[in-house]
């Protein structure tokens, strides 16, 4: 059963502690295999990701096969019905129209004392864009990465996807087809990131690697940062929502589901303040639960790291959430605005019965790569802005020079930077010398 907490209860915190404090992450040790598969298609490129991908997916490859070929991914796109066809291509058309209000403008100016400052934005030159593959096969995360990525700007994008036992979705290569992304790579694991980092014989480098995936992947990515840039460390999918009452406790029920689904290790919580409704809301998950396709999974998810807890007022609820960060919150009120000034953690918040999380997954237009584990209270979900860099302008006039020179100067010499303040010096003694 989930845990059923009540914030008038003696030791309340204690439990909420507890409850945030649980590990949830994959319990085994992977960070050494990580390193070794790492520094094995470092040394040997092809030879070690080809060797990997046969042990691990049970796929032999060639470097002419290790991605897929014009003709294997037309072949492919012709199987998707029109129906999926045309649901892809509503959820492009809404991400792209969505990230498209995210890009950044440059900006100069000339300050008082005659200084040129601004400020310019470029995107990264290539990006390696990681989907999961085999069983959670998710085209939606290759529109999700690769249309921000177009969005920005970036000249070259490749997709890297696992097909075990040469298993592929055909949805997903349509995704790439309709996000504009030609090279996809039928590989997967911590040896598609260690290829994506640092490059083979046949797999370029890339400059960012984007993406979620298993605990391989995610230990891998954190390996890679500083070689290149990552979006972040992915944990196990979260959903809380806040509830007073006036919510379908069915509805609710299934949109704890939605995330309890993805895996064992996810995590759904309610924070409501109506006893009525936890009862309610508890009574239909274990309902759902009867007949749910993924039951096996969403039921463990829910045993283990489900919550119910029912609180005083929605000021508290907010307090709350925000303690938890989760990835995904719903306001499920009949008036959402009115709580949402007080949230200041969330990775995305969906406003009202009308809107459950699912519609995030796909068409809602924001992007579905989101913080997790806390990570919301000093990070964002995946945007334009992770694939683009900013690059800071300055020019000096001589006025401009004079005017603040002497302090940069005295500040170099404050830090016993001699050359620092001899740079600044030369400048000034030539105008000096010219009478200003």
């Amino acid at each position: 059963m989930p845990v059923f907490l009540d914030s008038r209860d003696d030791g309340f915190d204690t439990a909420v502690a507890a409850l945030l404090g649980a590990k949830r992450e994959e319990a085994q040790d992977v960070d050494d295999a990580v390193a070794a598969i790492i520094d094995d298609v470092r040394r040997r490129g092809d030879a070690a990701v080809i060797e990997l991908t046969e042990r691990f997916d049970r796929l032999r490859l060639t470097p002419d096969t290790l991605a897929f070929g014009a003709d294997e991914i037309a072949a492919e796109c012709a199987r998707v019905s029109p129906e999926d066809r045309d649901a892809l291509e509503l959820a492009a058309e809404r991400i792209r129209a969505y990230h498209v209000r995210q890009r950044p403008q440059d900006a100069r100016w000339t300050d008082p004392d005659g200084a040129g400052l601004g400020w310019r934005w470029s995107p990264v030159a290539a990006a390696g864009l990681y989907v999961p593959g085999g069983l959670a096969s998710y085209p939606s995360s290759v529109l999700m990465n690769a249309i921000p990525a177009q969005v920005a700007g970036v000249e070259r994008l490749a997709i890297c996807v696992p097909t075990p036992d040469g298993a592929v979705n055909p949805l997903v290569l349509l995704a790439a087809r309709i996000a504009g992304v030609d090279t996809v790579y039928r590989i997967g694991g911590a040896q598609a990131i260690a290829a994506l980092a640092w490059g083979t014989e046949t797999i370029a480098p890339v400059d960012k690697i984007t993406g979620p995936g298993n605990a391989y992947v995610a230990a891998a990515k954190r390996r890679v940062f500083g070689r290149v840039g990552i979006d972040m460390i992915a944990g196990p999918s979260e959903i809380l929502v806040i509830g007073d009452g006036t919510g379908d406790p069915d509805w609710i029920a299934l949109d704890l589901l939605s995330q309890a689904e993805h895996d064992e290790s996810a995590q759904a919580v309610l924070i409501t303040t109506s006893a009525d409704e936890a009862r309610a809301v508890a009574a239909a998950v274990e309902a759902r639960l009867k007949t749910l396709a993924r039951r096996a999974i969403a039921g463990a998810s829910w045993r283990e790291h489900g919550a119910i807890i029912t609180v005083r007022d929605l000021d508290e609820a907010a307090d709350l959430s925000n303690r938890f960060a989760p990835e995904h919150l719903e306001l499920s009120l009949d008036d959402p605005e009115a709580l949402l000034p007080r949230i200041r953690h969330a990775g995305a918040v969906f406003l009202g019965h009308w809107t459950p999380e699912a519609i995030g997954d796909y068409v809602g237009g924001p992007n579905h790569v989101l913080p997790t584990a806390r990570s919301a209270r000093f990070s964002s979900g995946l945007s334009v802005l992770d694939f683009m860099k900013r690059t800071t302008l300055a020019r000096m006039t001589p006025q401009a020079l004079q005017a603040i020179g002497p302090s940069a100067e005295r500040l170099a010499k404050s830090e016993s930077l001699e050359a620092h303040g001899l740079s600044v010096r030369a400048r000034l003694d030539r105008l000096n010398r010219r009478g200003g």
